[in-house]
């Protein structure tokens, strides 16, 4: 049986990658790549000419046993357009079926965008909560900046260019105006990191063309002294996403294990006395 390699590949700079990365890639007998394109253009750079398949989000199932037989009668590398597999990237579905297939499965490990943009935002000392991309819109958005807003912890996330300016924003109006840095094209020739409060930094791209995948960390909230399970502050900030006090009551429940039925209560109170909360969701 043959072991799954997780190989982290450069998130810009080709230096990045590491030694065992490159002797990985030549050794194995198959590479799955999230595009054979670019992949291709990476161990072209390198002299390397492992064969590749593509594994990628639209095909992950399909894929699935071609791959989980090659891994049968050997090993196999994964590997992403950038980065750490698996990481807001395809790769779950494959690690999950080889798991369970009994297959043993290794981290390359390497660059990492949310890694980099972590340690030049001077904002996370410690433990932090990472979003990955938020979902477009509906409540599963709602949801996810909910929890960003009920956490005690700095918050990382990725955002496509387009929507820099307006998340931003809807963070500012959500989580309160806290520090937060923007950082894009990371470890590549045009690599820049803004700071500011999340309300400024809005400001600076509402309505700008941003080029190249962005980074956004968001500050700690500051300390109020009510602890870090406070429900009523969970609450609110889970309502201000526009939550209704049904859903921010079961969402509440979940993050503290507080009794649903009183935090629904409180969640309707809150909605009632709160003129800014009077126009959420409904339930």
């Amino acid at each position: 049986m043959g072991t799954l390699y997780l190989v982290a590949t450069p998130i810009g700079n080709l230096e990045d990658i590491s030694a065992r990365a490159l002797r990985v890639l030549r050794e194995v007998p198959l590479i799955a790549a999230e595009d054979t394109r670019h992949t291709g253009r990476l161990l072209r750079h390198f002299e390397i000419s492992t064969p590749l398949v593509s594994y990628h989000a639209h095909n992950e199932r399909s894929r699935r046993e071609q791959l989980l037989e090659s891994l049968a009668s050997g090993d196999l590398a994964l590997v992403t357009d950038a980065g750490s597999p698996g990481i807001s990237d395809p790769g779950h579905d494959l690690v999950e079926a080889a798991a369970a297939a009994g297959f043993s499965i290794s981290a390359v490990p390497g660059p990492s965008a949310l890694i980099a943009a972590v340690g030049v935002s001077g904002l996370v000392p410690g433990p932090f909560l990472a979003l990955g991309f938020l979902p477009r819109r509906g409540p599963e958005r709602r949801i996810a900046i909910g929890h960003a807003a009920s956490s005690p912890y700095p918050v990382v996330l990725f955002e496509a260019p387009s929507r820099v300016g307006s998340t931003l924003a809807e963070l500012a109006q959500v989580l309160g105006d806290r520090r937060a840095t923007v950082s894009r094209e990371l470890t590549k020739v045009h690599e820049e990191t803004r700071r500011g409060s999340l309300s400024a930094l809005a400001a600076s791209y509402a309505g700008q063309e941003v080029r190249g995948e962005v980074v956004v960390v968001v500050g700690a909230p500051e300390a109020t002294g009510a602890g870090e399970d406070d429900a009523r502050s969970i609450l609110m900030g889970l309502l201000k996403a526009g939550l209704g006090p049904s859903q921010a009551a079961r969402e509440a429940a979940a993050i503290t294990g507080l009794p649903r039925a009183s935090l629904y209560d409180q969640a309707r109170q809150l909605r009632n006395s709160g003129p800014d909360l009077k126009d959420t969701g409904s339930g």
